[in-house]
């Protein structure tokens, strides 16, 4: 919708102005890309009128643009008291294996407490299906379910595994693209394309933030955890943003 709408302003030409979203999109590309997000279910479209369709994203869709896990499902989850992990011992013969492996896990927040020993509190049934396809082998790699038994505190476990120096770095980073979005009303060629760079940098500097949070439940969250605040923050921004775009196209 903001370049459909920068470019009735960059282009006002009596087509551009009268067009419906689907007649522009059709022209730029931009069909093909829904379509192709239809097929992958990201996306579902309903007719909106004679000429209009609207789209909406599906739950899986909203995932991906989240970056592939929901925060507050993650911080919200009643956690069972046993932590996930997986041992894994590849050959140095595959390097490569054992990168792709190392990171797998990380994407999915695990933690590690050494290179081949990775944990989560989270379940792993999709993570457990990869791992595990194949015969199994538990010389090469397993995966338990645990709970410590010598003493060792959960909150020691989240501090080894994870670096949350490092975490709320990244989120601190966020939050100040976040106070740089954008002020001046969409009202020219100018602001829509400075608005337009905005999201592009919003969205690497959140999935750089979210890519490393492992999203522990809210009682293994440490002291000082930033997530959150970047989390209630990017609501209102982009709420705002939602806003602005919204009245210009009302305009």
């Amino acid at each position: 919708m903001l370049l459909w709408a920068g470019d009735m302003i960059a282009h006002p030409t009596f087509r551009n102005l009268t067009d419906s979203f689907e007649s522009w999109a059709y022209r730029n590309g931009f069909q093909r890309q829904l379509q192709r997000l239809e097929k992958r279910q990201c996306l579902e479209s309903r007719d909106a009128g004679t000429y209009d369709r609207l789209y909406r994203l599906t739950d899986a869709g909203r995932l991906a643009a989240l970056g592939g896990r929901d925060p507050e499902a993650h911080w919200n989850r009643r956690w069972d008291r046993y932590w996930r992990l997986v041992l894994f011992d590849v050959p140095e013969a595959r390097v490569s294996t054992r990168n792709r492996l190392r990171n797998l896990l990380r994407r999915r927040g695990f933690g590690y407490l050494q290179n081949s020993v990775w944990i989560t509190p989270h379940p792993i049934i999709e993570e457990r299906a990869i791992l595990m396809d194949g015969p199994v082998n538990v010389e090469s790699c397993i995966v338990l379910e645990a709970r410590p038994c010598a003493g060792e505190k959960d909150a020691q476990i989240v501090a080894g595994a994870w670096d949350f120096t490092a975490i709320n770095k990244r989120h601190e980073a966020y939050q100040d693209v976040l106070a740089k979005c954008p002020r001046r009303p969409l009202v020219d060629e100018s602001s829509a394309a400075a608005f337009h760079r905005w999201l592009r940098v919003e969205r690497e500097a959140w999935l750089d933030a979210i890519g490393r949070d492992p999203l522990l439940p809210d009682e293994l969250l440490p002291a000082g955890y930033l997530g959150r605040a970047s989390w209630q923050k990017r609501h209102k921004v982009m709420a705002e943003a939602g806003e602005r775009m919204r009245n210009f196209l009302a305009q």
